[in-house]
């Protein structure tokens, strides 16, 4: 039992060390049970409808929501979430866009070097619409007007909005501040913010 845990332990070590040397400012390991999961957040998509809403896979209504996220607690028990901390005004701009493909990336290389590792079906979950981050120039989402193959598998991981998923409370249970950005921020009043990332792994 303690060799067993040792290799758990020496495994999620690697991962969140992954992470950080891709781009995280840092990560963490959480209980999937600790995350909280809320209805109403997710139903946001729809109403008011977000831009993004029915564009992609990675989006509602094309995912399973809260009920899926729950149904994946029954089955993981671990999971990595990180953060990449970026300045205000760059969250306001249009190299936000960089800053959520690099999320992506991140999340989807330890979604692939856990699966390498010998787990399964690890299960990464990052924000941002992947139409509107990798296929802007695309007239359609490949996947739902052709039902044809993804243009970006690799890199392109569902939202963590569709499935309810309380970042707020992430950033907490993860031991992080949460410094809130709208677009109505002011970036010399909250000069930093961050964006999240989210692989369940065992």
């Amino acid at each position: 039992m303690e060799k067993a845990l040792l290799n758990i332990q020496t495994v999620f070590c690697e991962l969140t060390e992954l992470a950080c040397r891709l781009g995280a400012s840092d990560a963490a390991v959480i209980a999937v049970s600790d995350i909280y999961v809320e209805d109403n957040l997710a139903s946001l998509c729809r109403e008011p409808q977000c831009e993004n809403y029915g564009q992609s896979t990675s989006c509602p209504p094309h995912v399973t929501g809260p009920a899926g996220f729950r149904e994946f607690q029954k089955q993981y028990r671990h999971a990595v979430v990180f953060k990449i901390d970026v300045p205000t005004e760059i969250l306001l701009s249009a190299q936000r866009r960089e800053i959520f493909q690099l999320l992506h990336q991140i999340a989807a290389d330890i979604e692939q070097t856990a699966e390498k590792m010998g787990y399964p079906q690890p299960r990464a979950f990052a924000g941002g619409s992947c139409k509107k981050l990798f296929c802007r120039d695309q007239p359609h989402c490949r996947v739902l007007a052709d039902d044809g193959v993804c243009r970006n598998p690799r890199l392109a991981r569902p939202s963590m909005s569709g499935f309810g998923i309380n970042v707020s409370e992430l950033m907490q249970t993860a031991g992080w501040r949460l410094n809130k950005i709208t677009k109505e921020t002011d970036p010399d009043e909250i000069p930093m913010g961050s964006v999240i990332g989210l692989v369940l792994v065992d």
